[in-house]
């Protein structure tokens, strides 16, 4: 029995995440005592909890190797929801490589590492950092635009970061993206959810520069939505995929897309510290969530 669970946050981002408090109701209703705390904090005995649950590390891809420092420290005197393994694996999007070679069907992704040049093929693009979140240094670009993209890959390269070159699918402006939550294995519920990124202009462009500054998510309009049987399929290969490696993840969004011929990719696979999406999910929602974090 889960006793003591430590809520795991970032100063920066206390009071913006929509899912505590409706996850910390439902788990102290069930008996457990649990505590927000921030994830650098020196003060804190990690060790006192049996277990700590990344939920709104929301800054951790500013601070990437301090975060893996910490990880590690707080992985050797408790449990870490999710285990230390899954956070590594999914905090670089490197990983789409690795789907679309186990033949799950993902968006097509080029990564270009530092000192590597950008082959910007004719067409929209998106260049994002491989690590990143809350669609932050993300930009898009309309045909005609690939030197400005070419200048973004160099604004990432100059900030030390390794750069993803994807499609800019038509679909995305229209339909948005459908994240399907799983929790322990099995689909909760999902959500559809759109991010407005300007055409040809960074979002923070003093980011993609130095790492450092602006806000720590995009603003996004978000809504239920009820997956189609082929959405949810897609979703849990995409966990059996990493379940089969690492385990079964207490929790896990699927972000997903649809290409230019209609059929839904995976966009990205969110199993450090993604939001869930709770006010958008019917009420069991939330204590499905309390199920997984204290079974």
């Amino acid at each position: 029995m889960i006793g003591q669970l430590a809520w795991v946050t970032a100063r920066a981002a206390r009071g913006t995440d929509d899912d505590e408090p409706l996850a910390l109701a439902a788990l102290r209703s069930v008996g457990v005592e649990v505590e927000v705390v921030d994830w650098d904090d020196p003060a804190v005995d990690w060790s006192r909890f049996d277990r700590a649950v990344l939920r709104s590390t929301w800054d951790y891809t500013r601070r990437l190797p301090e975060f893996m420092a910490w990880l590690e420290s707080v992985d050797a005197v408790t449990e870490v929801v999710n285990p230390l393994a899954l956070v590594r694996w999914s905090s670089d999007k490197s990983y789409l490589l690795e789907l679309a070679e186990a033949g799950i069907p993902t968006i097509p992704t080029t990564v270009v590492p530092p000192g590597a040049a950008a082959e910007i093929s004719p067409g929209g693009v998106v260049v994002k950092p491989s690590v990143g979140a809350g669609s932050r240094d993300v930009a898009a670009f309309v045909p005609g635009r690939e030197r400005e993209a070419a200048t973004q890959v160099d604004r990432l390269h100059a900030a030390g970061r390794t750069a993803l070159v994807q499609p800019l699918l038509t679909s995305v402006a229209v339909d948005g993206e459908r994240a399907l939550v799983l929790l322990d294995g099995e689909l909760s519920h999902a959500a559809r959810k759109r991010v407005v990124i300007p055409g040809s202009v960074p979002v923070a462009p003093a980011d993609a520069r130095t790492g450092t500054g602006g806000p720590l998510f995009s603003a996004e309009t978000i809504v239920a939505h009820e997956a189609t049987h082929e959405q949810a399929a897609l979703a849990r290969a995409v966990v059996d995929h990493v379940s089969g490696r690492w385990g079964v993840p207490t929790y896990a969004r699927v972000d997903l897309v649809r290409d230019d011929d209609g059929q839904d990719v995976v966009l990205e696979v969110e199993l450090v510290e993604p939001s869930l999406f709770l006010p958008q999910a019917d009420r069991e929602a939330t204590h499905r969530l309390a199920r997984a974090l204290t079974r």
